[in-house]
Order: structure tokens, then C-alpha cells, then sequence
């Protein structure tokens, strides 16, 4: 795109005439292309500790509203996403077709906001010639909106229910870039306008951190729109260091003072959580040179939209992807050369790559988390950039590029249908996994565990064993096939299974309960316990393990112990019917 040598002043907005048309085309048309997600059940990677074993977040009342503001379950501090769970569960209980409906709702609605950022950005960046041409703004707009909802690398953050957090965190993100583009678009206007946009911003800002901190990247992204298209920033020393210019970035204070106290928040819900990878562990070369991956990967997925899965499994030590990894860097310096030589020619080209590298900066191997070395739905925003590029390449060329964009969305659109029914079930989505990488010991223990849930023993077994082989080091593996023996009848064959879960991470809760219950099916009632009471202690809401103590302490004779803890575990999940059951044989033995 030419930059104009006015843009810093005000630009005539698009008529009014078919002004919802085309973001309504968009809404549409994203809501058909991820209609299969509303036919998805929940995942058990996530949704199951944070949705289905998870009692805190259903209701709406102070101690829910208390735990939601205050919870760093599995890492994480996002209250805005709980409040939105909560009103699911009001709705619809514990019904998958609700959480995904949502999901979709406020993606669809996204794609709708994209398309108004879009119209704003394309008056601003193009020449007037081509803006008057309303007919060619509404396109490129439309095409910038459809190559972001329909890309197939959306589907991880709408069709998984866990991932709530990107779509409701990214409107936010979107609606305080659109009002900060209003502010500025206020400022250059005759009479100065009025500041309310600006704290319509700072508010959206904050409304985003509270949905996932990952939105702390948007002082930056308002930094680089004042650089281009704004215009607020650069050219020359004193567009840098003038009045104007410090005026521009202390506007930026209190985005800074929120994104501040939120990563401090993320930082503390993250050692709560246990998931940061240590330093010994991964050095800073090596965190470096994931960052590097990523950026190489999720431009090639953009480009090449194929073999998406739910796990890209990060192996270690980074030896073993020496050249993956020295592609990938070689590729991310040649994209930034080019960027950087065409930065006058086309400064928007510099200022996507730009916003591509800030927005996945908080994610990326930086801050190393899991167990993945990349995850599409870190690309949700990151990859807003090329989306606008490419509205903006329709939009300046015209009718000759109109008709193979909306070939290449159509193309998008059928491979976000397909996606979408991937994530069906947790059979589905881990095969994808292993077809997609076949050495992931972790996908192949996740499908193992999936295959064992619909009593398809021989094959579970097969795959919890080539994990086993392929990822020692896997706790849920072990935990996974020790499962298997116990229920198959073989508690003394699964116990070695559990302690070396337990081995692998002294704070697996379920480790502990299962390993106890295999112990009391052999009469080891006084290990047994110790055990519960060390899931409970390690996780309090724990149904099963409460559940599991009680059995142990009735078949001590402390009956009035054991309904204690039966009452706490019908109180957790009150349709478990052999924990009511329990309960009220305890108390019938007591004479209540």
C-alpha cells in the first residue's frame, strides 16, 4: 500500500449506503463454515480439569464471582472467561452445543469487527483516488475479514470450548484498536473531537487482560498503527522526539499500567500453575530459537493451511531440530530484509511482520509453557496483519484480484469445515495428532486414553505402550495404561504404572488417587489413605478422591468421617449417583 503524505488528516468514511452488507456477509458466512463445531462434544485435554471436573465456575453468585477473580487453575488468570462460562452453564448446564455456540457467536462477531478495522485502515492507507471508489474499500474490507474468520487456523480457538479465552479476549482487543482508530480519527478533525474514545480503549484494554493477558502486546500495536497508517509517529528526529510525538506515547501510560499489572498477575497464576518451563531445562538459546520456529511456522500454515492438530510436540534437547530450526531462522530473516527494503514502497508490509513478531512475543517459547514447540491458536491475532495486506492488495488492484481472493476464501472456508469436524471427539482430534506426527508420544498416549474410554482395550493398549516408548517421560501416559490394568483386573500390575507417574511429578493429583485405590483393592488401606489424602491436599475439589477416602475410612469403621467425605463429593458433582449412593448408606449406618 502507498502511504499518502496527508493521512494524518481527516479521510472521508465510507457512505452509508450497504454500510452492514458486507460485515453481515462475513458474520454468515463464519458461522457456516464452523457449523460442524456445534455438533463437537468437550475435549479432555483442558476441558475436562478446567469445565466437566471443575464445580466453581457454575453460577454466578459471590463465591463464584470471588473464585473467578481470584483462580489460577492450570496456570491461568482470566475472569472475564470465567463470568462467560458461568452464564453458559446458566444457560445450558453442561451441554457441549452451548460453550461451542458461544465460541462461534463471538467469533462471527469478530469477523465483523475486522471488517470495520479494515474499512478504517484501507481509508487511511490508500490513496484517495482508490478510496472514493466505495465499491473497492467494502471489498478489500471484506476480503481482509474473510481471510482472517475463515483461515483454518482459527478452528483451534473457536471449535475447542478451552479456548474461549482467544475469541472473547480478541474482540476486545479488536473493539480497542477500532476505538483507538476513532480517537485519532477525532484528534485530526476540525474541532479536535472528544476523548472519549480514548478511554472507550483503555476500558477494551483492560476488558481484553482480563480474558487472557496475552492482549499485553496492544500498546505496542497502537505504537506501530501511529507509525503507519497514523502517521502520529516518525519521520524524522522530530517526529520521534517533538512535542507531538511525546504527547503520542504518553497516551500510551495507562495501556502500559494495565498490560504491567497483568502480566504480574500471569506471572503469579503461572507459578501457581507449575507450567513454565525452567531454565535449566531450556536455555535462553534455546527459547530464542523456538521463537524462531514459530515465527517460520505459523507464516508457512498461513500460506499452506494443512495437517493442523491440536499438539505440535516440543522435543528436547532442540538438537534433534537442528534444521528444522535453521530453516526457520533463515527464513524469518529473509521475510524481515524484505520488509525492511520495502519499507517506502510498501511501509504496511514492515508494520504487519512488525505486529506478527509483538503479538506472538508473549506466547512464544520466551516464556516456554506445556508441552507444545507452537499452537494455532497463538496465531489468532497475530496473523491479523496479512488478513489486512491482503484486503489491502484487492482493494488497490481492483476487479483483476477480486475473483481469485474469493476462490482462495472459498478454498479457506471448505478446509475450516473439514478442521472443525476434527475436533469432534477426543478420538478424533488426538488421530489427527498422530497422523499429522506419528513420534508424538504424548498424542499417541491422549489417543490411547480415548480408544480405552470406548472399551477398545487391545488397540488403547498398543498406543499407550508406543508412547510409553516414544515419551518416557510422560506422567499421563503412565497414569493412562495403569488405568488400563486396574480396571482390566490387574490392580498389582498398574501400581509400578502409578508410581512412576508419580515419579515424573510428585504433584499429580490423580496419580495419587489411583495409585491409592489400587493399593486398598489389595488390602493396603494405610498407604491407600496416604495417598488420598495427598490428592486432596494437592487438589480439594478432587470428587473421586474424596469419594475414594471415604470408602477407605468406612472400611476402617470411622463412618462418620467417611459420610463427611461423601457429602463433599456429591457436593462437588451432585449427579455422581455412586457417590449419593454412598452417602446415604453412611448415613443410614449412622441412623440419620
Amino acid at each position: 500500500m502507498q502511504g499518502d503524505a496527508d493521512s494524518g488528516s481527516a479521510r472521508p468514511h465510507v457512505s452509508d449506503r450497504g454500510r452492514f452488507l458486507f460485515p453481515l456477509v462475513a458474520v454468515v458466512l463464519t458461522f457456516l463454515c464452523y457449523l460442524p463445531a456445534l455438533a463437537n462434544g468437550f475435549i479432555d485435554w483442558d476441558d475436562s480439569p478446567l469445565l466437566l471436573r471443575n464445580p466453581h465456575y457454575r453460577g454466578l453468585g459471590p463465591d463464584q464471582l470471588r473464585w473467578m477473580f481470584t483462580s489460577r487453575l492450570m496456570g491461568h488468570w482470566m475472569p472475564l472467561n470465567w463470568i462467560s462460562f458461568g452464564l453458559d452453564h446458566a444457560v445450558w448446564g453442561m451441554t457441549p452445543f452451548g460453550y461451542h455456540l458461544t465460541n462461534l457467536l463471538l467469533h462471527a462477531t469478530n469477523a465483523a469487527v475486522v471488517y470495520a478495522l479494515a474499512s478504517k485502515l484501507l481509508l487511511l492507507s490508500l490513496p484517495e483516488r482508490l478510496t472514493s471508489d466505495r465499491m473497492r474499500v467494502r471489498v478489500g474490507a471484506l476480503v481482509a475479514a474473510l481471510t482472517f474468520s475463515l483461515h483454518p487456523l482459527r478452528v483451534e480457538s473457536v471449535a475447542w470450548v478451552t479456548e474461549r479465552r482467544d475469541v472473547l479476549s480478541g474482540l476486545f482487543f479488536l473493539l480497542a484498536i477500532w476505538a483507538y482508530l476513532k480517537y485519532c480519527e477525532a484528534r485530526a478533525s476540525a474541532d479536535g473531537g472528544g476523548r472519549w474514545p480514548y478511554w472507550a480503549a483503555v476500558v477494551l484494554c483492560g476488558l481484553a487482560l482480563m480474558s487472557k493477558v496475552m492482549a499485553v502486546s496492544l500498546p505496542v500495536i497502537l505504537l506501530l498503527l501511529d507509525v503507519y497508517p497514523l502517521r502520529r509517529l516518525g519521520g524524522g528526529p522530530r517526529g520521534w522526539l517533538g512535542p507531538a510525538a511525546r504527547a503520542v506515547l504518553v497516551e500510551k501510560l495507562p495501556f502500559v499500567a494495565l498490560c504491567a499489572g497483568a502480566s504480574v498477575l500471569a506471572l503469579w497464576a503461572q507459578l501457581a500453575g507449575g507450567s513454565p518451563v525452567p531454565l535449566e531445562a531450556l536455555p535462553w538459546s534455546g527459547r530464542l530459537a523456538i521463537l524462531g520456529y514459530q515465527l517460520a511456522f505459523y507464516l508457512g500454515k498461513t500460506l499452506v493451511p494443512t495437517n493442523l492438530a491440536i499438539l505440535y510436540e516440543l522435543r528436547l534437547p532442540l538438537a534433534l531440530e537442528t534444521w528444522r530450526i535453521a530453516l526457520s531462522v533463515a527464513t524469518v530473516a529473509a521475510v524481515t530484509a524484505c520488509a525492511l527494503a520495502l519499507r517506502r514502497r510498501v511501509p504496511a508490509a514492515l508494520i504487519a511482520w512488525a505486529a506478527y513478531v509483538v503479538i506472538l512475543l508473549p506466547p512464544s517459547g520466551i516464556v516456554q509453557s506445556g508441552y507444545q514447540i507452537a499452537a494455532d491458536r497463538y496465531s489468532y491475532l497475530a496473523c491479523l496483519g496479512w488478513s489486512m495486506l491482503a484486503g489491502a492488495g484487492v482493494a488497490a488492484l481492483g476487479r483483476v484480484a477480486a475473483l481469485p481472493a474469493f476462490l482462495v476464501i472459498a478454498t479457506l472456508g471448505g478446509l475450516t469445515w473439514t478442521q472443525a469436524r476434527v475436533w469432534h471427539d477426543n478420538e478424533t482430534v488426538w488421530r489427527r495428532a498422530v497422523d499429522v506426527d506419528p513420534r508424538s508420544g504424548i498424542a499417541r498416549a491422549n489417543l490411547g486414553a480415548a480408544l480405552s474410554a470406548h472399551g477398545r482395550t487391545e488397540e488403547a493398549m498398543a498406543e499407550l505402550r508406543e508412547a510409553i516408548r516414544l515419551r518416557p517421560g510422560y506422567p499421563d501416559a503412565h497414569l493412562s495404561l495403569g488405568l488400563m490394568l486396574a480396571q482390566g483386573g490387574d490392580p498389582a500390575g498398574a501400581v509400578p504404572h502409578f508410581s512412576e507417574a508419580l515419579r515424573l511429578w510428585p504433584r499429580f493429583a490423580e496419580a495419587h488417587n489411583n495409585l491409592g485405590a489400587a493399593l486398598a483393592v489389595q488390602g493396603r488401606r494405610d498407604e491407600a489413605l496416604s495417598h488420598f489424602r495427598e490428592a486432596l491436599r494437592l487438589n480439594p475439589d478432587y470428587a473421586e478422591a474424596r469419594n475414594n477416602l471415604g470408602l477407605a475410612l468406612a472400611q476402617d469403621g470411622k463412618l462418620r468421617e467417611a459420610a463427611e467425605q461423601f457429602a463433599r463429593a456429591v457436593a462437588l458433582n451432585p449427579e455422581w449417583i455412586d457417590a449419593r449412593r454412598n452417602l446415604e448408606q453412611a448415613q443410614r449406618l449412622l441412623g440419620r
